[in-house]
């Protein structure tokens, strides 16, 4: 544990994501995990922040919005980014509020100077007297316990809300990365669309996430055949009461048939009037097409731009897959196939990055070559477009 310095004491990092903001204090561990949404009113005054704004989400009056400060991994409202951080960062040091703390802060590495910049300007604005920015690359694979200071090539795709970032990673840098604008949020839109256009069932965000988790898969798995089975083989209590189950109603979300199906609540695009309907994991994993492969072209195109001596590394020890978007079933199968290496998915992958940036904090003095301060110019590591 760290000692308690008078300027090591409020030295927080702070996973920015598109969909959830953690933040670490120094010495106290993971003191927040909110969600990345806003709820301001006309005036613009933020009424809520965190869970207790996401659970406003559609249903609004007319005078109160609640939306996502960032969009793809980057600030897409600077003021709402700014207030939001304030906000988090005096839940997060209830005791000290006013004191200015060093924060790190993750970023893609694929952002532009100018949304760097927004993000330290932001941190700045909510308080802190120092900034620096991590790629959550780097973040990531320093949390999934990979040897990134060793000689040695090791290959992180971590997979967000709002981007999905794929970097190998070698004494300290970042030797090749590609940070695509696809991940967890466009698979959500994916499933929306889907949805609409195959059964003109309207539904939102919340719900396409919901579906995305209960049955989204980027292959087909072992599980899925024992759903199927479970689907089409009577059980003993059927077949010797055929009416056993008849009241089991298919409007329960509990009552869905398997962990192959799930039942959705939406309205109806053409009636306007709430509907239910049966979905299946095979439609899901089919509205996942899109999104699944340009993540899979993401790797494959890092790979193929990755060194000859480094890539043998990564065939011997594999790919670690970190990120919320790690949690996709059949996902590191699907990799496993594409790209011949192993692929494991890291323990507690929704922590990784958050990690990561907590070791940055507490080792600031040997790690802050990683990092990239407000008055500093970027790292030279090879950072190569999408």
């Amino acid at each position: 544990m760290a000692s308690s310095t008078s300027s090591g004491t409020y030295d927080i990092g702070i996973d920015l994501g598109t969909a959830n903001t953690l933040v670490y204090a120094r010495g106290k561990g993971v003191v927040l995990n909110e969600p990345s949404v806003v709820a301001v009113n006309a005036a613009g005054d933020v009424i809520a922040v965190g869970s207790e704004a996401k659970r406003t989400i559609g249903r609004t009056p007319s005078g109160i919005t609640a939306m996502r400060p960032l969009r793809e991994g980057v600030i897409a409202d600077f003021d709402a980014a700014e207030q939001m951080l304030r906000a988090l960062m005096k839940k997060a040091l209830p005791s000290r509020r006013f004191s200015r703390p060093r924060v790190v802060i993750c970023v893609p590495s694929g952002i532009t100077g100018v949304e760097r910049r927004a993000v330290i300007d932001s941190a700045r604005g909510a308080g802190a007297r120092e900034v620096h920015l991590i790629e959550e690359p780097m973040a990531a694979a320093i949390g999934a316990g990979l040897p990134v200071a060793e000689p040695v090539g090791c290959m992180v795709v971590d997979i967000g809300g709002g981007t999905t970032e794929v970097a190998v990673v070698s004494m300290g840098g970042l030797v090749t990365a590609h940070s695509v604008r696809v991940a967890g949020d466009a698979m959500d839109a994916a499933i929306s669309t889907y949805i609409k256009k195959e059964h003109g069932l309207a539904i939102g965000e919340r719900t396409a996430e919901e579906i995305k988790i209960a049955i989204g898969s980027a292959a087909w798995t072992p599980e899925d055949s024992t759903a199927l089975a479970a689907l089409t083989t009577p059980t003993a209590k059927t077949a010797a009461d055929p009416e056993a189950d008849s009241e089991a109603s298919p409007s329960s979300p509990s009552s869905s048939p398997s962990p192959y199906s799930f039942t959705v609540r939406g309205r109806d695009h053409l009636s306007g009037l709430p509907r239910l309907q049966e979905i299946t994991a095979e439609e899901i994993r089919t509205a996942l097409t899109e999104p699944v492969e340009a993540i899979v072209r993401a790797v494959h195109r890092t790979l193929d731009e990755c060194p000859p001596e480094l890539s043998g590394d990564i065939i011997e020890r594999g790919i670690a897959l970190t990120g919320g978007g790690a949690l996709l079933r059949g996902l590191d199968r699907r990799l496993r196939q594409e790209m011949g290496v192993p692929v494991t998915v890291a323990d507690a992958p929704l922590d990784c990055v958050v990690n990561g940036t907590a070791k940055c904090v507490d080792e600031f003095a040997t790690l802050h070559g990683l990092l990239t301060g407000a008055k500093e110019q970027p790292r030279k590591s090879v950072r190569l477009g999408m």
